[in-house]
């Protein structure tokens, strides 16, 4: 009787504040509609007991109960993530745990190393359902909005490669080089003597494989290394998706390590994930606390602002800076909509969890550069205290 009489009040509140276009269906066969619209999301409640997550509907309670299997939730992944936030953002206060909380935390190379594996580690053919023909794990480059995911990858790589200005004989080390695409690009596209490294077994594994079957050995190295543990000098330094892997309190040292390895007429990029939040806190109502438990543990976004001051204090100058926030948003969508489409292969390799996890991520990832809770940039640094008669006068080479 408590629970019925609590459980209507809440109904009540919410269809009067925000009528959303959600029903939510009960263990008893009671459906309960939020709205008068049909509705786009089913929410089906199996047992009494899991009603303290519709209490309390914060982004990780929710996302919990569902990767839990203690409630089943039915419809579009995206109308899912956007109906789910209005009902977090409409029934709870943005502060202290649903807020925008900094994780700055201090971690070891051993714990790189796990969140690393826990994350890339899952399975190849995993990743090959959903992305694309070349695995490239990273914002895709839409030069016209209407290229497929192949296509739009391909000009990330050559947008990268153009605008670090690589030429023929460079030795180009790229941190965090995932399945290889990038460097097996380079070098065989640009002439480059590529070193690509990786924390992951299963990355490197699959790497070397490719490269061998391309004949590119004699050109490209992948490398199972952390970036501390690199030593030599490279005319060209490219970090994609990897920063995000830092942590805050190690920027600086991390762009330190970039400087040290770079070649004193050299030009490195950084492409990473970035908060939208000036303090460079994680995206709210538990969006952030679900990602950190189940995808990316120990992830840390800094704002814009905090890397270019970690990569001044590392010794790095900035010379360019592009947002490319709506091309992830449109990245995660084809994202998302292959991992649909491949729904029941997904979860016959990966298991039901992992499907249900994963679901949930994507469709939270493009609806946060979506809503600016999270951005994307491109930034190309040479060391700091250089000629100036070097650089460009115009972004026209990039073209």
């Amino acid at each position: 009787m408590f629970w019925e009489k609590r459980l209507e009040k809440w109904v009540s509140g919410v269809r009067d504040r925000l009528a959303l276009p959600l029903r939510i269906d009960l263990w008893n066969g009671q459906q309960l509609a939020l709205s008068n619209e049909q509705p786009q999301v089913i929410i089906r409640v199996p047992h009494v007991s899991a009603l303290a997550c519709l209490f309390t509907p914060s982004l990780s309670n929710l996302g919990t109960a569902y990767v839990d299997g203690k409630i089943e939730i039915d419809g579009k992944p995206s109308a899912i993530i956007a109906i789910g936030n209005s009902l977090a953002s409409g029934t709870l206060k943005l502060e202290r745990k649903f807020s925008r909380i900094v994780r700055n935390m201090q971690r070891s190379k051993e714990q790189d190393r796990k969140a690393v594996q826990y994350h890339y580690d899952v399975s190849n053919d995993f990743y090959q359902l959903w992305l694309d023909e070349n695995l490239v794990y990273s914002c895709a480059y839409f030069e016209n909005g209407d290229e497929d995911l192949y296509s739009a990858q391909i000009k990330k790589i050559d947008h990268i490669l153009r605008k670090i200005q690589l030429r023929p004989g460079d030795t180009l080390l790229d941190i965090g080089c995932g399945w290889g695409a990038l460097v097996m690009h380079a070098a065989r596209e640009y002439g480059a003597k590529c070193v690509g490294i990786t924390l992951s077994e299963n990355q490197a594994f699959h790497a070397r494989v490719l490269v061998e079957q391309a004949g590119l050995s004699d050109r490209v190295e992948i490398r199972l290394q952390d970036y501390r543990d690199v030593r030599g000098s490279f005319d060209r330094i490219t970090s994609v998706g990897m920063f995000e892997h830092v942590g805050l309190r190690n920027l600086t040292g991390y762009f330190s390590v970039i400087e040290k390895l770079l070649a004193e007429d050299g030009i490195a990029m950084n492409h990473g994930i970035t908060s939208t939040d000036a303090d460079s806190g994680e995206t709210p109502y538990g969006n952030g606390e679900f990602i950190e438990k189940y995808v990316f543990p120990q992830g840390a976004l800094p704002h814009i602002g905090l890397a270019i001051k970690a990569m001044q204090e590392g010794g790095l100058e900035v010379i360019d800076v592009e947002n490319l926030r709506r091309h992830y948003a449109r990245t995660c969508e084809l994202w998302s909509d292959k991992f649909e489409e491949n729904a029941d292969e997904v979860k016959r390799i990966a298991g039901d969890r992992r499907y249900r996890i994963w679901r949930v991520y994507l469709a939270g990832c493009a609806y946060a550069f979506n809503q600016d809770w999270i951005s994307l940039y491109q930034v190309v640094c040479v060391k700091a205290g250089g000629n100036p008669g070097k650089l460009r006068w115009s972004r026209n080479y990039m073209n």
